[in-house]
């Protein structure tokens, strides 16, 4: 009788351990500066392509339970950025980003949607409120996480224990929703906005 209860009451204990595991919160403010946003604005007369690598925010992401994920990015408007000068001027100005007077983008997130998990990798679509400029839009977006266990010293050359979540999402936007220089000619400034994250929150531990 006591054989027979010892494997019930182990599975059991472990089933309670996995439903109670808290979330690990990642800090995506990476000292590095590798992470990084691409944007880029495709029309049939002028390419416009940009990045921005001030990066913030935290993700809470239980490995056992994905889909529970909550948290918010951020990036900070100064540090958009194009190689024209006169162009990133422009950028900065009231008429597009207005990055003085609105100095963060971000997205937070609402909900997941079309979870599939192999291994350490996850997509899945998110939804969230996408903010630029000022002006608030849930937007669903696609995207792929990868939970990686005790990688943090391999990034930070031993410096630090602890955990990695990476993020990758690729998705449009367009900028008359967002007040960005609405009146610009479509052939020279397309509407759509791509955007491109590329991202690695770290999860430090004793």
């Amino acid at each position: 009788m006591i054989n027979c209860r010892w494997p019930t009451l182990a599975a059991l204990t472990h089933a309670t351990s996995l439903a109670s595991a808290a979330p690990i919160a990642f800090d995506f403010k990476d000292p590095k500066g590798v992470n990084n946003a691409v944007f880029k604005l495709d029309a049939p007369l002028e390419s416009i392509n940009g990045t921005a690598n001030g990066v913030s925010g935290t993700i809470n992401f239980d490995p056992t339970h994905p889909g529970a994920l909550t948290g918010k990015i951020i990036i900070d408007a100064a540090t958009l950025h194009v190689p024209n000068p006169m162009m990133k001027e422009h950028l900065h100005s009231a008429q597009w980003v207005d990055s003085k007077t609105h100095p963060e983008i971000s997205f937070e997130a609402v909900k997941l949607a079309n979870l599939k998990t192999e291994g350490d990798q996850t997509t899945a679509d998110i939804t969230g409120k996408f903010t630029l400029k000022g002006v608030t839009k849930e937007i669903t977006i696609p995207v792929r996480l990868n939970y990686l266990k005790d990688k943090l010293a391999a990034r930070t050359n031993g410096q630090q224990k602890g955990g990695l979540l990476v993020v990758r999402s690729h998705f449009t936007i367009k900028r008359a929703d967002f007040n960005l220089n609405p009146q610009a000619p479509s052939d020279k400034v397309a509407d759509e906005i791509e955007l491109t994250l590329s991202l690695a929150g770290a999860a430090p531990r004793p």
